[in-house]
């Protein structure tokens, strides 16, 4: 007895996910065939067996059933699952017809007719019934089936990539407006003119008089000096009385007011180094002070700053310069603009926020350090790309799927590269899909069903050409199926999954270490990213061969050092040459370091352009004139240079 003839007689099954599932652990097990209720009698042949007629519900795409009748979970009518013609890729003239166009370098960018890809490259047609154009995936439901099921469709339109992000800042003093006053002498305090915190000042404003024992000595040893100007040593002696009276800051004026009385004063006044308010008093009438004791803090609230914390997942939105918005709640009709000037480089580990600091000009001192404030950032990272809406996307963890709308009922899945998330609810599509195509926005997940189940039933039925064995008869109404063969992997689309996995890096040596998945822009430098396969990639070494240090300045190109330092002629910090790494050629599917053995990373040779033939790998002296060799990079007759060695070397291009 067959152990098929134990299953119930019906199998209810509330998940189309789960209906799938089900089928693939009957074809792991080396049982197959579609549970279908109902059945009943001899199937006949397996070609009979392959065309049978199913019927679905429109709701509950896991009941299916080999004659017409009712669900038995929602009641509804069932209806029949159309068949895919054998010869849909060929159209009544015999000829093969393009679907659509797709790059040889990005599987997932595809484009309706001829065009070129984002690599520069002419894409080639994809015919149907041919390999990435698989009709088996497109699935076809009744007209009345999808009113039921509700489904809205968009279209594919191209916009700019926009985001506004959202945050909560705080309002701080600028760390550039704050002044601490001290004194470089030891005394005491005798006067306050500014006796209270909050208290605004203005530059040459006094804040307190002092006494002090060694300020007094320093003026009466440069009045002796004024005093002895006839006498030997007396210029010398009243220039260093004066040297030290600036050296304890005492003002021109001040000094200048000594000269006219020639008498010491025993106290001192100290002013305002700046314009501001007193954020910190620290001194009191009659204290005593010692040298370098912080008395007052001075801030500057012309200008203030915003500290507001950002996500990880938003810092990708952010660049220097970009507008931000600032509205405070006790003035909700107002807003206050400036730029972002500075992201920090760090990430808290307690809350996983970046700080990010704008600046803001403050008429009024409507902006006070300590408020809340709501900040919004606006960033446009692409003026052009194609957006989606969020709601079309079926993430499933590995990759994500719209299903696109086609003509006559029919609903193909597609897999998309997903790019930022952009506003109103939209991401940027980087692959898979080609502007004013029609996606599915609403009821894709009964669509995903029917797709899943759609995929195991071809499993089931195994691929072309295979005779698949047909259970006996079976009395009653028992369940009938197909055995199945090894599944075959099936291909989602002209995106599908690919052994050789393309990469993108920049070709520069210091960016090399970043990966992409799709082609572009290097965020670091804006160097277009080229294609790399992943045989390729694991021969490149992050950062490859240190040459040599160098002025981040184009214009001290020239410095060329061994070691880490600062630049001789600007003195910012020198960074790093690193020898190019072999990128993939895609023409002759070779890396450059396995076509030939390629131009050495450097060469030097003779300053002059007549001696151009002279090139070596060593720096060294020219024969013929006895000059220092300099590296090609560095002159006009560089080229001539390096195809010389060419020549020398039998190097290849």
């Amino acid at each position: 007895m067959s152990w098929l003839k134990i299953l119930p007689k019906k199998i209810r099954i509330k998940s189309g996910r789960v209906a799938a599932f089900l089928v693939s652990l009957l074809l792991i097990g080396g049982g197959a065939g579609v549970l279908m209720t109902g059945c009943g009698g001899d199937h006949g042949t397996a070609d009979q067996a392959k065309e049978e007629q199913l019927y679905t519900c429109g709701m509950h795409p896991q009941v299916i059933q080999n004659k017409p009748g009712n669900c038995p979970i929602c009641g509804m009518k069932l209806t029949p699952v159309r068949k895919q013609g054998s010869a849909a890729g060929a159209t009544a003239s015999g000829e093969r017809k393009v679907k659509f166009y797709k790059s040889t370098m990005n599987p997932g960018e595809t484009s309706p007719g001829p065009a070129k890809d984002s690599m520069g490259m002419d894409m080639v047609p994809v015919y149907e019934g041919q390999a990435g154009a698989d009709d088996s995936q497109v699935i076809t439901i009744e007209p009345m089936t999808v009113q039921n099921m509700n489904l809205h469709t968009a279209t594919v339109t191209r916009g700019p990539l926009r985001r506004l992000v959202r945050t909560v800042g705080m309002i701080d003093y600028n760390e550039a407006g704050l002044a601490d006053v001290t004194t470089k002498f030891k005394g005491w305090v005798e006067k306050l003119y500014v006796d209270t915190t909050g208290q605004q000042v203005h530059r040459g404003e006094p804040l307190f008089e002092i006494y002090s024992p060694e300020l007094y000595s320093a003026q009466r040893e440069y009045v002796i000096g004024l005093e002895g100007t006839n006498a030997p040593g007396s210029p010398a002696l009243k220039a260093s009385a004066r040297t030290k009276l600036k050296f304890f800051d005492i003002s021109d004026e001040q000094i200048a007011e000594l000269e006219r009385t020639r008498e010491p004063s025993k106290r001192l006044r100290v002013v305002a180094p700046q314009d501001g308010f007193v954020v910190e008093k620290l001194v009191v009438e009659g204290q005593m002070v010692d040298a370098g004791m912080k008395l007052y803090r001075l801030a500057d609230l012309g200008l203030v700053w915003v500290q507001a914390q950002i996500y990880e997942q938003d810092l990708a939105y952010l660049k220097l310069g970009q507008e931000a918005k600032v509205t405070l709640s006790y003035l909700p009709d107002r807003e206050f603009r400036s730029r972002l000037t500075y992201i920090y480089p760090n990430v808290d580990e307690k809350t996983r926020t970046a700080r990010v600091r704008m600046e803001f000009h403050n008429p009024g001192y409507f902006l006070k350090p300590g408020m809340f404030a709501t900040v919004q950032v606006f960033s446009e990272l692409n003026p052009s790309v194609l957006l989606v809406p969020d709601m079309a996307i079926l993430r499933s963890g590995e990759r994500n799927t719209v299903f696109l709308s086609l003509e006559g009922g029919r609903f193909e899945p597609r897999t998309v590269v997903l790019g930022s998330q952009a506003e109103n609810d939209t991401y940027q599509v980087v692959s898979g899909l080609n502007e004013g195509e029609r996606i599915v926005t609403s009821g894709q997940f009964l669509l995903d069903s029917e797709s899943q189940l759609r995929e195991a039933i071809q499993k089931m039925n195994g691929p072309k050409g295979a005779t698949p064995a047909v259970s006996g008869g079976h009395e009653g109404h028992g369940t009938a199926g197909t055995s199945a063969t090894t599944p075959q992997p099936s291909a989602t689309g002209p995106a599908a999954s690919q052994t050789n996995v393309v990469k993108y890096i920049c070709p520069m040596p210091e960016h090399v270490s970043i990966e992409y998945d799709h082609p572009g822009k290097c965020s670091l430098c804006g160097m277009t990213l080229v294609p790399v396969s992943s045989d390729a990639l694991s021969k490149i070494q992050p950062g490859g061969k240190l040459l040599y240090y160098t002025c981040p300045m184009p214009e001290h190109s020239d410095v060329h050092e061994s070691k880490p330092g600062k630049c001789p002629k600007c003195a910012m910090t020198l960074i790093p040459v690193m020898e190019a790494p072999p990128v993939m050629n895609s023409a002759t599917n070779q890396t450059t370091s396995e076509k030939a053995q390629a131009l050495p990373a450097t060469l030097y040779t003779c300053p002059m352009a007549s001696h151009a033939d002279v090139v070596s790998d060593k720096p060294g002296k020219c024969p013929k004139c006895e000059m220092e060799l300099v590296l090609t990079s560095t002159v006009a007759h560089g080229k001539v240079a390096e195809e010389n060695w060419r020549k020398q070397h039998h190097v290849g291009p």
